[in-house]
This record gives C-alpha cells, sequence and structure tokens, in this order.
C-alpha cells in the first residue's frame, strides 16, 4: 500500500507539491533560479487554437544576429504535473541556458485537466502539436528539423516520449505530412509506464480509461528507429521502475539509452539547486554528443554535489 501511495503522488501531484513533501526536497522550487547570467532573446507564438483556448510556446532564441544560413538545434519543453496542474515557467532556467548555448528553446503550454478540463490524451495530442509546429516553422525559427530534441519532466517527460514513440491522438487540424517524432530526447523523471500505473490502479478512472492508459505508454512502443535518450531518476522515485523498464527494452533493439540516477534523491529531485545544475550540465554533454552543441559546458559544476550514477 506504500509503494501504491508513492505512486499515486508521483503520477498526480504537481512537481512543486510533491517535493514539499519529500525528505529531501523541502523547499519549493525557487522562481528565480538562472543557469546563465547572460541575455536571450525571448517571445510568444500560438502553435495551435483549441476548443479551451489558445495554446502558446514560449520561445529563448540565442541573442545577437543570426545569420540566415545558420541552422540551430530545437528542444522544445514540456512541464510536469500529472497532466493536471503546471506551467510552462518550470523550464525556463534550463531554456534560458541552452539559448546561451546556440540551441533554439520553447517551453510548451498544453492542455491540462485543473484549467481546461482535459484528459491525458488532450496532453499528448497537443505535445505532437508542438513538435509539428517548430518543424514547419523551421525557416521562421531558424532550426535544423532534423535537430528537434523533446524533453519534459515527470508527466512532460511522459509527453515529450509520447512524441517519439505514441502513434495514437494526432490533431485533426495538423499537417500530418510533418513528422511529430523528435531527433533526441532528455528526460527527467518521466512517467513511461502508464498502462502498469493504471492496472495498479494508481492513475484512477477520473485521469483515463485503460484502452488511454494503453495507448499513452511509451514503454510498449519502443522500435529500431527510436531517437537516443537520456533519461533521469533519484533512486527514491518510483516511477524509476518504468525507466529502468524503457532502458532495458531500448538496449536490447540497440539503442542509445543513457541512465542518470542521483542516490536517494526523490521525484522532482532535478528542480531544485543544486540538482538543476548538474542535470543540465549533463544535458549540455548529451547534446554535444550528438553534435548538437560545441565544446564544453557553460555552466560550472557546484562544489561539494555528489555526481549522477550511469546506470
Amino acid at each position: 500500500m506504500k509503494l501504491i501511495a508513492c505512486l499515486l503522488l508521483a503520477t498526480f501531484v504537481s512537481l512543486p507539491a510533491l517535493a514539499q513533501n519529500a525528505k529531501k526536497a523541502k523547499k519549493a522550487p525557487k522562481e528565480d533560479i538562472k543557469l546563465t547570467s547572460e541575455a536571450v532573446k525571448t517571445r510568444e507564438v500560438v502553435y495551435k487554437t483549441t476548443p479551451q483556448g489558445e495554446l502558446k510556446l514560449h520561445v529563448f532564441s540565442p541573442s545577437g544576429e543570426v545569420q540566415a544560413a545558420v541552422q540551430r538545434p530545437c528542444v522544445v519543453f514540456f512541464f510536469g504535473g500529472g497532466w493536471k496542474n503546471g506551467t510552462f515557467k518550470q523550464f525556463v532556467p534550463q531554456a534560458e541556458y541552452l539559448a546561451t548555448r546556440g540551441i533554439v528553446a520553447a517551453c510548451a503550454d498544453y492542455r491540462i485537466l485543473n484549467q481546461h478540463k482535459t484528459l491525458p490524451d488532450k496532453a499528448v495530442e497537443d505535445a505532437k502539436s508542438a513538435i509539428r509546429w517548430v518543424r514547419g516553422h523551421a525557416v521562421e525559427l531558424g532550426i535544423d528539423p532534423n535537430k528537434v530534441i523533446a524533453s519534459g519532466g515527470s508527466a512532460g517527460g511522459h509527453l515529450a516520449a509520447c512524441t517519439a514513440l505514441v502513434s495514437a491522438y494526432d490533431a485533426e487540424s495538423d499537417d500530418k505530412s510533418i513528422s511529430a517524432k523528435p531527433n533526441a530526447m532528455v528526460l527527467f523523471n518521466p512517467a513511461l509506464n502508464i498502462s502498469t500505473l493504471y492496472k495498479e490502479r494508481v492513475t484512477g478512472e477520473a485521469l483515463m480509461t485503460l484502452e488511454m492508459a494503453e495507448a499513452i505508454t511509451p514503454n510498449s512502443f519502443l522500435s529500431k528507429d527510436t531517437p537516443p535518450a537520456i533519461i533521469f531518476f533519484g533512486t527514491a522515485d518510483k516511477l524509476k521502475l518504468g525507466g529502468d523498464e524503457y532502458v532495458k527494452k531500448a538496449r536490447e533493439l540497440g539503442l542509445r539509452a543513457e541512465m542518470w540516477s542521483a542516490k536517494d534523491m526523490p521525484h522532482g529531485f532535478f528542480n531544485r539547486e543544486p540538482w538543476i545544475q548538474v542535470t543540465a550540465r549533463k544535458m549540455d554533454e548529451f547534446l554535444a554528443s550528438l553534435g548538437y552543441l560545441g565544446g564544453e559546458p557553460t555552466l560550472k559544476a557546484p562544489e561539494g554535489v555528489p555526481s549522477l550514477d550511469k546506470e
């Protein structure tokens, strides 16, 4: 029963609320956390109009003149909150940092239960729409449509994985000739085994049916063309079981899937200092290994902090 209770919290409660209840992450995330002192260009664009309202991408671009010939990588971040709560602001520090490194970063709005009265299928639909939108506007954004990264935390990590793996729930308004599959994934404690959580009566009937749970379970759909991924978990996070399952399946298929864990850390640990810096540096190194970034991370490693363990 204790296991079920922990999973229920990790799946449904917003990351800030969850962290307040965790022994080793008692403080709510600071809204003024910054990973860089450099200025970046910001703007908002509407990427989708739904019956529940407009959805925006909050875009962070490298400052200075961008040459037309330069096609930069692009990352789209999806916030966490159990498909019920949350805000794009969660990943603003990471987005600003990557913009200073030469990547166009976008933090996406998507439909959530408490604000839009919608279920996870609509969130999956919106995430796929966001990836298609940035690809379809590659020239306007100055990005390389073949270097699109999907990222997110918890439910947002689930959505990022769904853009790569789930074929269900495409918006009727989407241009299906544009792929919603990213070229790489950066996943922070993602929920990857949704059907298992449902069957254990963790997800609850209010959020989805078994049919929906099975349709949006990323772990069920890995294939040879699944893009490379880096995944972060705290070892005290019960959702890590789904991450372990993902990595096992990925490696059996010969895919690149890196798992980095923080000893004894709970769900949402990456939102807190100093782990936000530690995970951002590792994210930078992963993207550099793909050829999306050059040089060493400009973010300094915090001193006296336990390192992440590679599994």
